[in-house]
């Protein structure tokens, strides 16, 4: 019973995610933002750690690849705006 839901929930991800390598909107938002955070390549740098750490890239990066890139895909736009 157990593989058999892995086994479905693994067909959902590939139906839902495949071939939408999109915009990454979401990831690039934070990235953007980090940028011009602060003009010290060190306080960005440790933003950017902090980021990694508290999980803040990481959703966004599932976001993304699970969510906004398949919207774009199937949709024609991303729902995260510039």
């Amino acid at each position: 019973m157990k593989k058999s839901r892995i086994a479905a929930v693994a067909l959902a991800s590939f139906l839902f995610a495949a071939s939408c390598i999109g915009s990454n909107k979401a990831f690039n938002s934070v990235h953007t933002w980090n940028e011009n955070a602060t003009e010290s390549k060190w306080g960005r740098e440790a933003v950017h750690v902090v980021f990694w750490v508290t999980l803040v890239y990481p959703l966004c990066l599932a976001g993304d690849i699970v969510l906004f890139n398949s919207f774009e895909f199937w949709g024609g736009e991303n729902p995260i705006s510039d």
